[in-house]
């Protein structure tokens, strides 16, 4: 009776280039899946990357120019002025 425990990872690109990451914990007795849970959270553009998978990481590089940065902190400046959608 061995219980072993892995995770997973599911990245998903959102509107202005935020990527999205889903954690799987997943835990198997004797190789059969005994339960799984999972945990989002996000990352946005400029956002320092180096606690994140590798996976992540790599999506982040390939992603993100500074072009994309700029837009990205120009949209949350137009959205936290009052009026600003």
């Amino acid at each position: 009776m061995a219980f072993t425990e892995h995770t997973e990872y599911k990245e998903e690109i959102l509107p202005n280039q935020i990527i999205q990451v889903r954690r799987a914990d997943i835990v198997k007795k004797d190789g059969v899946e005994v339960g799984r849970t999972y945990h989002r959270h996000v990352v946005v553009p400029g956002q320092d990357v180096s606690d994140q998978p590798a996976e992540v990481q790599a999506i982040a590089a390939a992603l993100w120019t500074e072009e994309v940065i700029a837009a990205y902190e120009a949209s949350v400046a137009t959205s936290a002025l009052p009026g600003g959608e």
